[in-house]
């Protein structure tokens, strides 16, 4: 596993925010790849492309309006924020925006076709993931709303919760015309599975990454400038 520099210094944290960015630019290639497999999008893109259908706006731009907004929830929620919340929010969405502008991989045009570059992306996502979540600044906006929810849900297991959370976010996207079908179902259950496979390979545990909150981070910065 890549060793990355601990959040402990202005420059550290510097390093990390590009890591990160990077990392989510990447990680838009493989969403974008998922959206031009043409067999259905994932749940949440599910939403993403029903309000820009709906809207009349560019994916991208429904994407950071539900992120941010999601995020609020979590702030709302008291969970804790990190830096790379906020890139995420934002650089995931704007990056598939400029990979549909370059038009670099045109929408397939049959299920296998559709089938291997839908696999294609969610590897890509999983591997950027690790190297995402390896810059130690805070989780996805969706995955902390995930743990709260689970948190506040009793007895009930997370997976369900997990599952129930998806498939609101694809009822309102389909009812506001965004794309279901076979490549859903392959988003909504193949994602753990090889995100799980891609994290083996390179023996990264994520639950051994203590993510920096948004105050530490601040923190840092006042200490730097104080000195």
């Amino acid at each position: 596993m890549i060793k990355f520099k601990e959040n402990r210094t202005v420059s550290a944290i510097a390093t990390n925010i590009l890591l990160a960015a990077i990392s989510l630019f990447f990680n838009g290639f493989g969403v974008y790849l998922t959206i031009q497999a043409n067999i259905g999008a994932g749940p949440w893109d599910v939403l993403n492309l029903g309000v820009a259908k709906t809207f009349g706006i560019l994916y991208g731009t429904a994407s950071v309006a539900i992120s941010y907004a999601i995020l609020g929830v979590d702030i709302v929620l008291r969970e804790p924020i990190g830096i790379a919340m906020f890139i995420d929010a934002f650089v995931v969405g704007k990056a598939v925006d400029f990979f549909n502008r370059i038009n670099i991989v045109p929408e397939c045009d049959s299920l296998v076709k559709g089938v291997v570059v839908m696999v294609i992306g969610l590897v890509i996502m999983a591997y950027t993931q690790y190297t995402y979540m390896s810059a130690s600044l805070g989780c996805g906006p969706r995955d902390t709303l995930l743990v709260a929810l689970a948190k506040r849900a009793g007895k009930i297991p997370i997976g369900a919760v997990s599952i129930a959370l998806l498939s609101l976010a694809t009822f309102v996207g389909w009812l506001l015309g965004g794309p279901v079908g076979i490549g859903t179902l392959i988003c909504a259950f193949a994602t753990g599975p090889i995100m799980q496979m891609a994290f083996s390979t390179v023996k990264f545990d994520a639950t051994h990454v203590h993510h920096q909150h948004l105050a530490e981070s601040v923190k840092v910065f006042v200490a730097r400038k104080a000195a």
